[in-house]
């Protein structure tokens, strides 16, 4: 409901300058970072939810030693997925900088989980981020795309878009573990099933949430706590390596140690749903 105002909003400031110069595209850091840890993690929020989904995700998630927790924002007038994916990348350079290289997980809830998709699928963002976890993310598009406002995003968010083919191709070699969280109830995620990723060449675990809606999920607490699960393997893993992400790689490209305690913690989760 908020969407088509805040897409008002922000044209109709544009245009009569009342909120000043023109609001940015780019992808910024909206809050301070978290207490320190050894595995940065990035949030990337919804299209029109802004920051406060994060915020809960953040206080479900800290204190275990993943961390530190950064929320990624953008704006609704963005032009495309692609171009927000790219400075996502930007942002994902700087927390592994700031982390002495370590490696960096993403988040995404909603678009913000195809923005992290894509940029670890089509931008070479694997090199650096051993897993991304969607949140209600329509993968395959959504049937709501349709009837919404004819804004680029939502555009690219129709089934078969353009984007989203770009999405099906080949992404042979791709290093990342995906792990996308969907409802059967998902109000905004038309069929549900578009939430799941289905692509031959990810390793992806699908995972079921009953009877939650599309703004509960992210907050969730089996979502948080099995998201938490994931964090705490990933956290495990890349500390046992003692390397980023980009050095010493098995032959499927992750570090030793990240990809089989990775997978046993998506089994896990999968049958934790089941």
């Amino acid at each position: 409901m908020r969407l088509p105002l805040d897409l008002a909003a922000g044209g109709v400031g544009q245009l009569t300058g009342y909120f000043g110069r023109p609001l940015p595209w780019r992808g910024t850091v909206r809050d301070e970072p978290s207490a320190d840890g050894d595995l940065p993690v990035l949030l990337v929020h919804g299209l029109a939810d802004r920051e406060s989904v994060c915020t809960a995700l953040r206080r479900g998630l800290g204190g275990f030693g993943a961390g530190p927790f950064v929320t990624v924002s953008y704006h609704a007038l963005s032009p495309d997925i692609r171009a927000v994916a790219r400075v996502l990348g930007e942002q994902v350079e700087l927390a592994s900088a700031r982390s002495a290289g370590r490696a960096v997980v993403l988040i995404g809830y909603s678009l913000g989980g195809l923005i992290a998709r894509y940029y670890v699928q089509r931008l070479r963002g694997d090199l650096q981020v051993p897993l991304v976890i969607t949140l209600a993310t329509p993968h395959g598009g959504t049937a709501a795309a349709l009837l919404a406002p004819p804004h680029p995003l939502l555009r690219q968010l129709r089934p078969g878009s353009e984007l989203l083919t770009e999405l099906a191709e080949p992404a042979v070699g791709c290093r990342t573990r995906f792990v996308a969280f969907y409802s059967d109830l998902d109000e905004v995620v038309i069929p549900a099933t578009r939430g799941r990723i289905e692509h031959p060449d990810l390793e992806a675990c699908n995972v079921l949430v009953p009877g939650v809606g599309h703004l509960t999920l992210p907050v969730h607490q089996p979502v948080i706590d099995q998201v938490r699960s994931l964090l705490t393997a990933a956290q495990q893993a890349t500390s046992a390596a003692g390397l980023p992400h980009g050095h010493t790689f098995r032959a499927n490209g992750q570090p030793h140690g990240t990809a089989e305690v990775l997978r046993d913690s998506g089994r896990q989760t999968e049958d934790s749903e089941r």
